[in-house]
This record gives C-alpha cells, sequence and structure tokens, in this order.
C-alpha cells in the first residue's frame, strides 16, 4: 500500500511542475469533463476555442429500424445445395454493430416517396418528368402469358388493402435512390426537432413555398446552397444574433445514410444466430431464421402453422383454404410471421431482398474477413472554381438503362461526386484505383487472359474473364431510341459488374430458398413481383447498447 501511494504521489507531482493543480485529473478553474487531456485548456467555453458536443450518449435508432449487435459467424453455410450451384464457400466473417429495418419496405413507404418527388418535381414539367417515372416500380411484373394477375397489376402498389405490403416491382437502383432520399428526409427531420431548422421547414419544399430542397451531404459541406441558397430564411431557434448555425458531423445530430444492407450483414441478421448463443459458443445449426429444421410451427401455441410465406410445393402457395393455409397466396401482409431472434420479421418468405452486393460465385476472405462487401467504387466531392463543394442546383444527369428506363442519377441540391484520382491513391496500400467492383475476379488485372505488357489498346478484343451480354440502348439524330440486344452466341456467363445479389426466399420460392445463406443474382436494372428491399445504417461509437460495463472495464481495488 505504501508504494503504490508513493507512486500516485509522484504522478501528481509530475504534473505539477506544469499546471497549477488542485487534483490528480483536475485542472484549476475546471472540471475534468471540460478541460482538454492534450492542452489544459476549456472545452466549449463561451470565450471561444474547440467546441465539442460532450453530451452526446449513443447514436439515436433512426425510424424503422432494429439494432444489430455485430459478431463472428460463418457466411455461406447452406444446408442442402440440390442446384448445384457450388457458389458458396463458407468463411468466418466478422460483422460491425448495425440497424436494418425491422420489415421490408412496403407500399406505403414507397407511395410517399413518390409523393415527394412527384410535389417537389412536378412530372408535367419536361425537365423533371423522368425524376419521377424512373422511380415508379414496374407494375407489370405481375403479368404472365398463362396466368390471370391483372388485378394486381393495377392495384397492388396502390391500394389500400395492399399499402402494408412489400414494395415489389423496384430494381436495385431504384432502392438504391430511395435509401438516399430516406436518409435526407430523417435528417432533416433531426434537423428540425434540435433547433438547427424551422418547424415545419421540412414541409416548405413539398408546398412549393421555397424551392430547392434538402440533402444531407449538401448541408454537411456547403451549407449555403441547401433549398437552393434559402436556408437562412428557414433558420431555427439555434441561430444566434443574425448569425446562420448549422450542425457538423461533430454534432452527433446528423444521421448516417440509409443504405442496402451488404450481403454479409443480411445473411448474418436473417440468421440471429444470437438466439442459439450459449456462453461463447453457438448451441447447434440454424437451417432458417428460426430454430429447428422445419417451416411448421412445433410450440404448443400455432402448432402447425407455416412460419413464413413460400410456396410448398408445385401448384402450391398457400396450402389448402383454413388451418393449414399460410395465410398468403402471393405476398403477405409484413409482421404476419414471427419475427427472429432479433426482431426482424420476414427475412425469410414472402419476398426476396435486393442487397448491396455485386455479385461473384466466390467469396475472397484472404483479402477480407471484415464487413465483407464487394461492390466499392470510392468517390469524393467535386470542389467548383470558387473552391466550394460543387452543389448540381440546376443540372439533372440522367442515365437510360439497357431496358430503356430513364432514371436521375442526381436530384436537384444534390453535391457532385467523381471518381478518387492519384491524389488518394498514391502510395497507398489499401486501395489503388475507384472502382474496385471487380477487384481479384474480373477486373482485367484477374483474367487468365490477361497480359500486362500487350500492345493492344482495344479493350472490347480482350477475352476477358465474364463476358456477358452487351445490351446497349442511344438515341438516333431525331431522338428516338435504338435499342440494341445482344445477339452473340459466344457469350458464356450473365456475371459482371451490374449484376447484384438478391438474398431469402420468397411467396413463389420453394422452402429450399430459406436458408439465409442462400444466393441468387440480377442485372441491377431488372425487377420483378417477388424481389423487395429493406434498408440498414451502420452503427457509430460502441460495439453493443448494453449499458452494464464488464470486468474489463472496471477499476480494480487492490
Amino acid at each position: 500500500m505504501k508504494k503504490h501511494f508513493i507512486k500516485v504521489v509522484l504522478s501528481c507531482a509530475v504534473i505539477a511542475s506544469g499546471f497549477t493543480v488542485s487534483s490528480c485529473n483536475k485542472i484549476k478553474g475546471s472540471s475534468s469533463k471540460t478541460a482538454s487531456r492534450a492542452t489544459g485548456w476549456k472545452i466549449n467555453s463561451k470565450d471561444g476555442g474547440f467546441q465539442h458536443n460532450s453530451d452526446f450518449k449513443e447514436q439515436e435508432t433512426g425510424p424503422g429500424l432494429v439494432f444489430i449487435e455485430g459478431g463472428t459467424f460463418t457466411k455461406g453455410k447452406v444446408q442442402d445445395d440440390v442446384m448445384h450451384d457450388w457458389n458458396n464457400s463458407p468463411s468466418q466473417q466478422h460483422v460491425q454493430s448495425f440497424y436494418m429495418d425491422e420489415t421490408e419496405v412496403t407500399n406505403l413507404m414507397y407511395l410517399e416517396y413518390l409523393d415527394y418527388l412527384k410535389a417537389v418535381y412536378p412530372p408535367e414539367n419536361p425537365r423533371y418528368t423522368n425524376i419521377y417515372k424512373g422511380a415508379l416500380p414496374d407494375t407489370l411484373v405481375w403479368r404472365n402469358r398463362l396466368g390471370y394477375n391483372e388485378t394486381m397489376t393495377n392495384n397492388y402498389l396502390r391500394h389500400p388493402a395492399y399499402a402494408e405490403y412489400p414494395v415489389v416491382g423496384v430494381n436495385w437502383i431504384q432502392a438504391v435512390q430511395f435509401s438516399e432520399w430516406r436518409t435526407d428526409r430523417v435528417n432533416e427531420a433531426m434537423l428540425e426537432r434540435e433547433g438547427y431548422l424551422a418547424k415545419d421547414a421540412k414541409y416548405k419544399a413539398v408546398t412549393g413555398e421555397v424551392e430547392g430542397t434538402f440533402s444531407t451531404e449538401a448541408y454537411l459541406n456547403n451549407p449555403e446552397s441547401v433549398y437552393n441558397g434559402l436556408i437562412d430564411s428557414l433558420q431555427g431557434n439555434k441561430k444566434k444574433d443574425s448569425i446562420s448555425t448549422f450542425a457538423k458531423r461533430s454534432s452527433g445530430i446528423i444521421m448516417p445514410e440509409y443504405r442496402l444492407p451488404t450481403e454479409t450483414e443480411w445473411e448474418y441478421a436473417a440468421q440471429a444466430l444470437v438466439g442459439t448463443r450459449e456462453y461463447n459458443n453457438y448451441r447447434g445449426r440454424k437451417k432458417y431464421p428460426w430454430e429447428g429444421e422445419y417451416t411448421r410451427n412445433g410450440q404448443r401455441v400455432g402448432r402447425g402453422d407455416q412460419l413464413a410465406n413460400f410456396k410448398q410445393y408445385k401448384g402450391d402457395y398457400g396450402g389448402i383454404a383454413g388451418w393449414s393455409d399460410d395465410g398468403a397466396d402471393i405476398t403477405a401482409e409484413v409482421k404476419s410471421y414471427k419475427p427472429n431472434d432479433f426482431g426482424l420479421y420476414d427475412m425469410a418468405g414472402n419476398v426476396a431482398e435486393w442487397v448491396a452486393d455485386v455479385y461473384r460465385p466466390i467469396v475472397d476472405d484472404e483479402v477480407s474477413d471484415f464487413n465483407y462487401y464487394r461492390g466499392n467504387v470510392f468517390m469524393k466531392t467535386a470542389i467548383g472554381e470558387d473552391g466550394k463543394v460543387k452543389v448540381l442546383q440546376d443540372e439533372i444527369v440522367y442515365d437510360t438503362l439497357p431496358n430503356g428506363k430513364v432514371v436521375a442519377i442526381n436530384l436537384p441540391g444534390e453535391v457532385e461526386m467523381v471518381a478518387v484520382d492519384e491524389n488518394e491513391t498514391y502510395l497507398r496500400t489499401n486501395f489503388s484505383d475507384s472502382d474496385n467492383r471487380g477487384y481479384r475476379d474480373g477486373d482485367a488485372g484477374s483474367s487468365r487472359f490477361f497480359e500486362r505488357f500487350s500492345d493492344e489498346e482495344d479493350e472490347e478484343n480482350r477475352r476477358k474473364m465474364y463476358n456477358s451480354p452487351t445490351h446497349t440502348v442511344e438515341r438516333d439524330s431525331v431522338g428516338n431510341m435504338v435499342r440494341e440486344y445482344d445477339e452473340r452466341n459466344d457469350r458464356t456467363t450473365l456475371i459482371n459488374d451490374e449484376v447484384r445479389v438478391f438474398k431469402g426466399g420468397s411467396w413463389r420460392d420453394r422452402a429450399y430458398w430459406l436458408d439465409p445463406a442462400q444466393r441468387r443474382y440480377l442485372p441491377q436494372y431488372m425487377a420483378t413481383d417477388y424481389i423487395g428491399f429493406r434498408c440498414a445504417m451502420s452503427r457509430v461509437g460502441s460495439k453493443s447498447k448494453n449499458k452494464n460495463k464488464t470486468v474489463r472495464s472496471k477499476k480494480v481495488k487492490k
């Protein structure tokens, strides 16, 4: 005890040689909570200096989301492989904590998105027509050459009877754009709640009281450009002495973006192995998102009921009417079945779901076993001639997809993004290019026919690893659309950097596809009547929400 006491005194003496102290942790005139441990200066002083949100506790759970605590699991371990796809190679992966939508995005949620676009970017204005049209789900996906489904074609998206059913007919690109829109609307509401925007400011663009709209990235990088430069008139009570006050990332108010989950996140969340955890091990294996080897409920209450909405047999999409019926012949209303152990609904059945990843037959765990994701295209903000981040107020960039659908790449008021260049990649070891979708499995360098020192410059004539069809859409001199379908018979695959993974079984699928590890793919511009999506959000800060501290973080008494 005596030696320990001497060490404490010496420690204080060293500190005292540089500062006047009242204790080992406090600088005179300030508390340890407001004094910098680096400089001794006050933090958040009214007289100036460094400002920091010292009251921040933890990330707020966004609307519709459920917290998923991260951990390790075996990705790609399927129970059966009756299709002999050989597109799953089990690998140990670690996933950071994140958030995921409790349910699939519903028709009602998507209609709110369409209503916003229609109000802010009226389709009757020729300049905006393709913004709204490009976001519309493809309702014709319900049609079948030998089936009568016109009722769903005409009613499924908009009729209130289907309001809480998962939206379908949405391609991968539309799902991503919905997520981006949702990010801006949620952050707009957060800023209004915290007083950075005036009350009901978020409705001004919808009602036409102000031109332009809110973009999260534009607000963070060039706040004066938001609402088409009219943000000063929409300032909340945070405004001081006629000086505009803007939130920053360091304010802790701006939420991370809503996005599609990665394949690894989706599979981890669907398996919900937390329900079979015993101490530091997983107890047994799970074939489905629920425990057990069967698709029917084995518990006393509800015994025999189906646990998901899927195709049971040929010509059997729900079972015999009555007791054994799964309650749906097409999709079902969300929350019709029990959630998994993470509290997520319909992670098997109902609709399959888009995830963020570009499809490849294998997972390259030799490169990454942490937050695995194939699809990174690293971008940076464009800088204008004035030295500020460039915000596209008037320019709208459209893209014509291979199937002829026109979509807006950006909305007015968004930040212009450009690919990273050698300024960011030079002498780096962790990445060397902007586009990494085909890294080590599809890019030129990974092709068995790649010749690094070849003089041939025609990239199209080189034999590549993935020679998928290249359908093109162009416009002639008078503006008519010309579709060119690739009819070459030497194509050997459908895989390229624009095919995306979708996970989970659907109302059209047999129980085989309910296994969370199963994976399929589809071009990102295509839509079906059995694929929907849900959003995810990254977790910032601590891995766990558990407030109980473990022994390793407590001071050990001596």
